[in-house]
């Protein structure tokens, strides 16, 4: 094959275009790092640029993971029978040399930003691979992918603070898991009938498409109401306040979007309104900072 196509075959196995879930909440945790108040700055490119690579790396190599694990179940399923390792576009040795050379290049990236953020490298590593077996015996699975994906501002905020995890940090991957396991509910909901004849265990499998429903408006409410105490905990204003409205309202036109006997917006949902929600806490989190909010949640 040549240069291009298998690169375009890499890019579709990992969906390249997914990292705007992750990416912008590495940014927030290391904006959020610096503290608020009228001396802010942005982060230096030292940091944010091994964090970019860092974060593209290793989201790169849980993609690909879980693509070598579910082989099986993707050569059945025919929503999935087109991916590039069931075809043959790629082989599993090209795929396991991708990984290395992901893990690689990601535990390089770590070790440009501080010896915190190597030392935890490989606990990052192991817990993006351990998702993709989760699905196979719990109908939790969906909050472990929640949690790969929280780690990400825990790592922006290390890569700035190696010393010190603060409040925001741990609320933004509450907030994060809550939020990426609410959505990944709502997308396991239109495989839920093939899941349950390979006896995998997602949510919309064990419990029903009605349930699983239930349980992810559930879960995007809590994250709803997280997003502000991050606000408050890093003493942000009512630029950021805004922003959590804002995500409030997406949140509740995604699940206005899909209901149990009509699945055909899932995408739409899936991916459009939550690649807005990153944008959107990112952006607010940034202009809050950079513009110093004159009303506080709370006097600092």
């Amino acid at each position: 094959m040549s240069l291009y196509r298998d690169t375009v075959a890499v890019c579709r196995m990992i969906k390249i275009e997914h990292s705007v879930f992750a990416l912008p909440f590495a940014f927030t945790g290391a904006f959020l790092a610096q503290g608020p108040g009228p001396g802010w700055s942005i982060p230096s490119w030292r940091i944010l640029v091994p964090l970019t690579i860092a974060m593209i790396a290793v989201r790169s190599f849980a993609m690909a993971y879980n693509r070598l694990a579910d082989m099986d179940i993707d050569s059945l399923n025919p929503r999935t029978q087109g991916r590039p390792l069931v075809t043959g576009e790629l082989s599993v040795d090209f795929t396991k040399r991708f990984l290395f050379f992901c893990a690689l290049v990601f535990t390089t990236a770590c070790a440009a930003m501080n010896g915190t953020c190597l030392l935890l490298s490989p606990v990052a590593l192991l817990w993006s691979a351990f998702y993709s077996h989760t699905k196979r015996f719990t109908p939790l699975c969906h909050f472990v992918l929640g949690s790969v994906l929280g780690l990400s501002p825990v790592a922006g905020w290390l890569a700035v603070s190696p010393s010190h995890l603060g409040y925001p940090a741990v609320l933004l991957f509450c907030g994060v898991t809550l939020w990426v396991a609410g959505f990944d509910i709502l997308y396991a909901c239109q495989d839920a009938e093939f899941d349950k004849s390979q006896g995998l265990s997602s949510l919309p499998a064990s419990q029903g498409v009605p349930r699983a429903l239930f349980t992810a408006a559930v879960t995007h409410t809590c994250a709803a109401l997280i997003f502000p105490m991050v606000g408050l905990a890093a003493g942000q204003g009512i630029v950021a306040l805004g922003v959590c409205v804002l995500v409030g309202g997406v949140l509740v036109w995604e699940h206005k979007l899909i209901n149990a006997d009509d699945l055909s917006r899932i995408n739409v949902a899936f991916f459009t309104l939550n690649g807005v929600i990153a944008a959107f806490v990112f952006l607010g989190t940034w202009a809050d900072l950079a513009i110093g909010s004159p009303w506080m949640f709370f006097t600092r």
